[in-house]
Order: structure tokens, then C-alpha cells, then sequence
């Protein structure tokens, strides 16, 4: 198991997991494309969707009050929210789809590993974990290929490339707390400009505006918090919970990592017991 071990598993681990890498970082670019079209959409058909024609044309008049309330009057501060929602949106789904147990930690890796490791198989064992796109295929792989420098080296690697793939995790979903963050900001400056312009409005009437001029600029007060708000909370709340999997699947990671490499831990050999001195012996 030796150099051979060392010089046919690096390669592969290297060359397997920066190819399958970007493969993995466009495959999920397109899927949030995807998503964030299906999700324009549907917010674009939301408003008729279940409705028969008689019942449009009664209540076409309140939906677009209604749309020019939510949307339209805040201009481009709504139309950033809403577009952060939409990105919002997309990552959510696609972090709960690729960060699971069942990419993370496989059972089906485990296994093949396992079968590899107890039939000595051990070039074929990197090989299989070089290949492997999950954590604990990386994990074991980066062990296997420090075999020849003992059990040591081989707990140095397996540490640090389970702080390098949950540190990747970690910046991947980061995203969602800097959204969940930002977004309120957004929706606050919405409402210090709503209020400026009703403050405006009151200098250039000399006076208290009609209601209707109220109402539109504290309208875009609100809607503005409105929104922030809808983009912050599904944000923050999908950043803790990926947070918190991404703890519990890291170190199930390590604990599945340390039993399937426990085979090369040198065995403790035990210490020889002293002589007991039978009664009445005298020691020399």
C-alpha cells in the first residue's frame, strides 16, 4: 500500500474533484436559473390565476390599485426587492437540495469504500473516493492517500479537508445571511425616501396634502418595510437551518471518516503487569 498508494491516489483525487467541481458549480447556476424563471412566472400569472372571466373583469379595476400599491409605486426599490426575493428564492431551493444527507454522506459511498478497505483494496478505494462527489468520499480519499506517512498524518488529512469542504458549505450559504441582513436595510431606505417626499410635499402645498397625496408617500414607506421584511425573514430563517444541517451532517462526516479508516490505527500494545511478590518473599 505504500508509494503506489500515494502517487496513483493523489492524481485521482486531484484530477477527480477539480473537474467534477465546476461541472457541479454550473449545474447549479442552471438550476437557479431555472428557478428564478419559473418563480417570475408565476408571481406575473399569480394575480388571475383561478379566476373566471367574469370575475376579472369585476375586480380588474382593484388588482391593479392593488398591484400599483405593492409594486409599482415604490419604483426601483420595490423592483430590487422583489428581484432579491426571486434570487432569495432560488438559493433556498437549491441549497436544500444539494446540502442532504444523501450527497453529503451517502450510504451507497460508505459502503463501496468500506468493501474496498476490508478486501485491501486500497488504490481502488481512492480511485472510488477520487470519483465520488460527496464530502465523505473527499474526506476518506485525502486519508487514504497519507497511508504510507502512518495514522497521524492520515487524522491531519482527514481534518483538514473536513474544515475545507465545511467552510465551503458554510460560504455557500452565507449568501442567504447577507440577504436576510441587507434586505431590511433596503426597506428602510424606502421608508426614510417615502417620508422625505411626503415632508416635500407639505413645503411645496405650504400646507397638509390632499389625503390621496398622503397616502402615496406613505404608501411607499410601507410597502418598502413590506417588502424588506418578505425577503429578510424566509432568508434568515433558511440561513439557520442550513447552518445548523451543515453542523449535523459535518460531523457525521468525521465520525463515518474515523470508522472506515479505524482499520489503520496501530493497535495499543498492552503494558506488561509488575510481579506480585507472594507473602512472606523477601525482595533482593
Amino acid at each position: 500500500m505504500g508509494a503506489a498508494l500515494v502517487s496513483v491516489g493523489g492524481d485521482a483525487v486531484r484530477s477527480g474533484h477539480d473537474g467534477e467541481t465546476g461541472d457541479r458549480d454550473l449545474i447549479r447556476i442552471r438550476t437557479m436559473a431555472m428557478f428564478a424563471t419559473v418563480l417570475v412566472v408565476a408571481f406575473a400569472g399569480g394575480a388571475s390565476f383561478g379566476q373566471g372571466p367574469g370575475a376579472v373583469e369585476e375586480v380588474v379595476g382593484a388588482d391593479a390599485n392593488r398591484f400599483d400599491f405593492f409594486v409599482t409605486n415604490a419604483g426601483w426599490i420595490t423592483y430590487l426587492l422583489i428581484a432579491l426575493s426571486i434570487v432569495t428564492g432560488a438559493m433556498i431551493i437549491e441549497h436544500f437540495v444539494s446540502i442532504r444527507r444523501a450527497t453529503i454522506v451517502p450510504q451507497d459511498t460508505v459502503t463501496r469504500i468500506k468493501e474496498f478497505i476490508d478486501q485491501k483494496k486500497y488504490v481502488d478505494a481512492v480511485k472510488f473516493a477520487a470519483e465520488d462527489p460527496s464530502m465523505v468520499g473527499y474526506v476518506v480519499g485525502a486519508g487514504l492517500v497519507e497511508a504510507s506517512n502512518g495514522y497521524a498524518a492520515m487524522e491531519r488529512a482527514v481534518e483538514e479537508s473536513l474544515d475545507e469542504r465545511s467552510a465551503k458549505l458554510f460560504r455557500k450559504i452565507e449568501y442567504l445571511n447577507a440577504i436576510g441582513n441587507v434586505a431590511p436595510m433596503i426597506g428602510l431606505f424606502g421608508t426614510v425616501y417615502g417620508m422625505i417626499e411626503l415632508f416635500l410635499s407639505i413645503k411645496a402645498h405650504q400646507q397638509i396634502p390632499p389625503a390621496g397625496v398622503v397616502a402615496d408617500k406613505i404608501s411607499i414607506a410601507l410597502v418598502t418595510t413590506f417588502w424588506g421584511l418578505a425577503v429578510a425573514i424566509p432568508a434568515l430563517s433558511a440561513f439557520a437551518f442550513l447552518r445548523t444541517k451543515v453542523d449535523v451532517l459535518t460531523a457525521e462526516c468525521a465520525i463515518t471518516s474515523e470508522k472506515l479508516l479505524a482499520v489503520f490505527k496501530p493497535s495499543v500494545t498492552a503494558k506488561p503487569k509488575p510481579a506480585v511478590s507472594e507473602p512472606g518473599e523477601r525482595k533482593s
